[in-house]
């Protein structure tokens, strides 16, 4: 799709012109002027109430007098003053299913001139641009049938504002890189599996200059002592793969780099500790978080952002196996700490603390590591919020602000030295889970122990990494909070 922003005469020929009616007749400043050209049509269309002004709400009108363009969608936008953010994202897949719906290659939108509570123009052009690219995504590399060719090529924003061609520019990098965590996501398991992820971030290593990477196998993790990573791979015949992709792309080269870690348990069936089989499918998602950070990663570098930043990719499975882990086993993790796994399903932490200790070694300035982690934080939060878990304020501040600049929510956890107590084993240095209370803090609170030597956070994404139901998939989540945050390091 081809996005772009110019200041357009409302009266010149195109397949549509996309304009904003709120409730009470309020009128939009588009609506107006196609109103002076069509001589009062469209206010006559509004006073009779054939025009709504209720979200969700969209009108399509052909051959308008006086006017060249073949159609207007007129589509509701709510209270004037008064339209939010959720709203908004409602009128813009609204519009973009009726688009898609019908045979329109280019559509002017006029929207730009909505109100948004709090927001301004390039927060509306980069999420329109956002919205437009989720609402048209689609997964059938596995039908036999293939979906329709979308017939929309272009989309302009009516406008001359010199920053909403950036905000375009930021909001296609970000769609990118949230549709490749989406298409990678989406992968079924027999496809998908660690030596995969290796093979996906081969391929955008190979995109840029400033991407390189390197893999670390099971042979280098024994030599490292990643007895915790190995633990959860041994039930599977797919081996563990750890994938770690460099963007040098800072003007000191020699910056301390900001670290991105993802989990990515390419399937988790729990091992011995067995998930029951109901919704057992969606454990292919449990690699959302490395997905994400691979996604990321294709959002920075096709931005060319002026930072040094390393995305690491734990690739892995857990299975239940005659090799497999079993609770009750005492591990020794990279960085000498001792576990008691007393669950199995708990693996997604002991893969992270091995890799989180792996990373100390770039001397980073943050680390972040995203993981679908617990069905506590989705018991918590919901599907709406992502869990955020840091041991320092600044740093969950700076993500909490990208969470509200982008509406990729997230909300912030306490994490304080009661939440170590129930990690206590009377076997070893540490237990691998810490009881029903609190499951998503004490799962933090156990990767903790591994991040003493640099500032981290944590996100819990195992509600907002993908749907169920009718619309089942893959979110994408958290790449366009990912991504802002690294824009605002820049600035």
């Amino acid at each position: 799709m081809k996005y772009q922003a110019n200041s357009t005469a409302l009266s010149q020929s195109t397949d549509c012109i996309i304009i904003g009616i709120y409730e009470n007749n309020e009128l939009t400043k588009s609506f107006n002027e196609i109103d002076q050209i069509t001589k009062g049509y469209l206010s006559q269309l509004a006073q009779s109430q054939d025009l709504s002004g209720k979200i969700g709400q969209a009108t399509l009108l052909h051959s308008l007098p006086n006017l060249a363009t073949k159609r207007v969608l007129v589509a509701g936008c709510g209270k004037k003053g008064e339209t939010t953010e959720r709203q908004f994202k409602q009128i813009i897949q609204r519009v973009t299913q009726t688009l898609k719906e019908l045979n329109i290659q280019q559509a002017i939108n006029n929207l730009t001139d909505v109100e948004i509570k709090d927001r301004d123009l390039f927060w509306n052009v980069r999420f329109t641009v956002e919205t437009i690219e989720h609402s048209l995504y689609q997964f059938d590399e596995f039908k036999s049938k293939k979906a329709d060719a979308i017939s929309l090529q272009e989309i302009v924003f009516n406008t001359d504002d010199s920053q909403a061609q950036q905000a375009i520019a930021e909001a296609q990098a970000i769609a990118n890189g949230v549709k490749a965590a989406r298409n990678i996501a989406n992968m079924p398991p027999n496809i998908c599996t660690p030596s995969y992820l290796v093979e996906q971030a081969k391929n955008l290593a190979e995109t840029s200059t400033a991407l390189s990477l390197d893999v670390i196998d099971e042979e280098d993790m024994t030599k490292l002592g990643m007895n915790a990573y190995l633990a959860v791979s041994r039930g599977s015949q797919n081996p563990a793969y750890m994938s770690i992709l460099h963007f040098n792309n800072a003007p000191d080269k020699n910056a301390k780099p900001i670290v991105l870690v993802g989990k990515g348990l390419t399937f988790d069936a729990g091992g011995i500790s067995l998930k029951p089989a109901a919704d057992m499918d969606e454990m292919k998602y449990d690699m959302c978080g490395a997905a994400s950070i691979l996604g990321t990663m294709k959002a920075i570098a096709e931005l060319n952002l002026p930072l040094n930043v390393i995305g690491v990719l734990a690739g892995c499975e857990n299975l239940p196996d005659g090799n497999a882990y079993r609770p009750g086993d005492i591990l020794t993790t990279m960085n000498g700490l001792t576990v008691e796994v007393l669950n199995t399903d708990a693996e997604g932490r002991l893969v992270l603390c091995d890799a989180l200790t792996y990373v100390e070694r770039f001397e980073p300035q943050y680390v972040i590591d995203v993981a679908t982690l617990t069905g506590a934080c989705v018991v918590a939060l919901g599907q709406h919020n992502s869990g955020l878990v840091s041991t320092d304020d600044v740093l969950a501040e700076q993500l909490l602000q990208a969470a509200q600049q982008t509406t990729d929510k997230a909300w912030r956890l306490p994490l304080s030295e009661e939440y170590q107590e129930q990690l206590k084993s009377p076997f070893a240095d540490l237990a691998n889970i810490g009881g029903r209370w609190g499951g998503a803090i004490t799962a933090g609170a156990f990767l903790s122990n591994f991040t003493k030597k640099y500032t981290w956070a944590h996100l819990d994404i195992a509600g907002t990494a993908w749907l169920q139901g009718a619309n089942k998939g893959a979110t994408g989540r958290p790449v366009s909070l990912l991504t802002q945050f690294l824009i605002n390091q820049t600035k």
